[in-house]
Parts: C-alpha cells; sequence; structure tokens
C-alpha cells in the first residue's frame, strides 16, 4: 500500500511546493481537488497539466487521482430530473477522466454528496438510473483512459444517495466495469452499524481507493478511530493501492495534519 495526501489540507500552497513538501516527509502520492486549480477542469490547458505531471514527477511524488471533482463546478447534478443538466454532467465526468489521465492519475474519487442528493419529486429509483447514465459514458471513456471512477457511499447526514458499502457496490455493479469501484473512506464506514474492518472485508475486491480520516473530521490519529483493524483488514483482502489522508477541518494547520497522520499509519500499518 502506498500513503497519500489531498492537496486542499495546504490550502494557499503552490501545487508545486505540495509535490515538494509531502515527497520530502515521505508520502508517496498527492490527491489533487480540481477546484483549488481551476473553476472547471476544461479551464486548465494541456501545457498546464504537462507542466503538473512533471513537477509530480521530479518532486519524485506520484499523483493518486482527484477528488472533490464538482466542487465549484456549477450546473452539474448527477441525480437531475432535467436531462440537459444530467447530459452536461455526464459530459464533464468525460472531462475529469481525460484531466485525470492527463495528470498521470489513476483514480476520480467521487463523493459530491450536493450533486447527488435526491431532489424535490424524484424517487431513488429514478436517481438509481439517471445516475449510472450519466457515469456510462465517462465509465467507458475511463476504460480507455486507464483511469478508475470510484463512487464514495457517505453517510445519511451528507446525502440521501447511496449511504452504505454494499448500496455502493450494488450500484457501481451495475456498469460491469473493471474501471467502475468504490471508494471506501473510514469516516463514512464509522457510521455505518457495521465495524470498519468488517465492512472492508465484505467488500473485497469491489474497493479500489481508501480515504483515511477519522469520524471527527480530522485525520487518522486525530481521534477516537484505531485503524490497526482496519490495516489489518486491508492486507487480509490484498488491497495494494492508495490510502490518502482526506480532513475535513484544519485547525491543526497542514504541517501538523500531514506530518502526524504519516506517522500514525506508518505505525498502525507496520
Amino acid at each position: 500500500m502506498q500513503f497519500g495526501i489531498c492537496n486542499e489540507i495546504f490550502k494557499d500552497w503552490k501545487i508545486d511546493d505540495v509535490f515538494s513538501y509531502c515527497a520530502r516527509i515521505g508520502y508517496d502520492a498527492v490527491e489533487i481537488a480540481p477546484f483549488t486549480l481551476a473553476k472547471y477542469v476544461t479551464d486548465i490547458p494541456p501545457a498546464e497539466r504537462v507542466r503538473i505531471r512533471e513537477s509530480a514527477a521530479r518532486a519524485g511524488i506520484a499523483i493518486s487521482g482527484i477528488h472533490w471533482v464538482l466542487v465549484q463546478a456549477e450546473g452539474m447534478y448527477v441525480t437531475s430530473p432535467d436531462a440537459a443538466t444530467r447530459a452536461r454532467t455526464a459530459q464533464y465526468f468525460c472531462d475529469l477522466a481525460d484531466f485525470c489521465a492527463d495528470l498521470g492519475g489513476k483514480s476520480i474519487i467521487v463523493g459530491s454528496p450536493k450533486q447527488r442528493s435526491l431532489l424535490p419529486g424524484v424517487t431513488l429509483e429514478q436517481a438509481w438510473t439517471w445516475a449510472a447514465e450519466v457515469f456510462r459514458p465517462a465509465v467507458k471513456l475511463a476504460e480507455q483512459r486507464g483511469v478508475t471512477i470510484c463512487f464514495e457511499p457517505l453517510p445519511l447526514e451528507d446525502t440521501d444517495f447511496i449511504n452504505t458499502a454494499a448500496d455502493a457496490i450494488r450500484f457501481t455493479r451495475g456498469l460491469d466495469s473493471p474501471n467502475f469501484k468504490v471508494i471506501l473512506d473510514v469516516r463514512a464506514m464509522s457510521h455505518e452499524a457495521k465495524p470498519v474492518a468488517q465492512i472492508l472485508r465484505e467488500s473485497r475486491g469491489e474497493f479500489a481507493y481508501v480515504h483515511a480520516n477519522d469520524k471527527n473530521l480530522k485525520g487518522p490519529g486525530f481521534g477516537d478511530v484505531d485503524f490497526k483493524p482496519i490495516a489489518a483488514a486491508l492486507r487480509e483482502t490484498g488491497y495494494n493501492g492508495t490510502v490518502s489522508v482526506e480532513v475535513f477541518t484544519f485547525e491543526e494547520g497542514p504541517e501538523a495534519i500531514a506530518t502526524r497522520s504519516l506517522e500514525y499509519l506508518r505505525r498502525t500499518f507496520a
């Protein structure tokens, strides 16, 4: 397994400085939130994509992928009853697949709770069908470009569309593609009735990415979640992908979040 960290933790840092710092303290990868670079990925020209990719390579760190992909990308909605909105969103996920591949990333993390929750009058069955239609073109493109789109189950406090790992697996299986999988987030799994380690074991082969954080919205080791059984479960499932630090509160500052999270992960995964 490799350890990564999300770049929005570093707020106003230049992406090149994030790469250099994270490589220096021992991370294997950086996960990029596109909104830290531009409002839409279509605003980022080919030359800048090449520059970012080469900057990471010079720093000696991988770009694991992208996440928070619909933040600031106005006009997108995965389960909208409006066909034009769904078509626009489907095209944007294709744009995201190209962008991720251009950076050398392998994973697109799709949480986007504010762009998938059920709108008034929309049933779960309708939303399920529409969401599958939205993802289908991007999944086909992802197959061609060597990218995996990872759908994230999120707790009910975030969204009312797909709240458990089991439901997320059922949804991704519907498109029958090795490039459409689940991402499992420790904070989100902590809201389920089952222990996190059990969810991981039951999801074997169905998830392609892991977010490391605590139920308190901070980094791993900053709360009560014990990562030792999580590490054991990941090894048991044969997972060999990225375990990426994602946090939602930043009061400790980026350096403390990054260094303490990595130190904790190294101890618990040793």
